[in-house]
């Protein structure tokens, strides 16, 4: 079966991938370094200066991309698998 060229909400999906942002959320979040690669630029800002929520919120925020398929970049458009 071929993917769907939009995303559940009507808009085309994002080239970021919500593994990659998961795998840098997991392995380098204390910097932000997920919310970075997805556009997101104040909340990675609050996650350096956080170093990540001492590494917790990082860590579930990674293991969010991962597993959820709702994920947006800062543009709104739904990240890919």
């Amino acid at each position: 079966m071929a993917t769907p060229v939009t995303a559940p909400n009507g808009k085309p999906f994002s080239t970021k991938s919500k593994v990659v942002a998961g795998i840098l959320q997991i392995l380098v979040g204390g910097v932000g370094a997920g919310r970075w690669y997805t556009g997101h630029y104040g909340m990675a800002v609050a996650q350096l200066l956080t170093c990540g929520g001492l590494g917790v919120w990082a860590l579930i925020d990674g293991i969010l991309f991962l597993v959820k398929d709702d994920r947006t970049d800062s543009e709104g458009l739904v990240l890919k698998s």
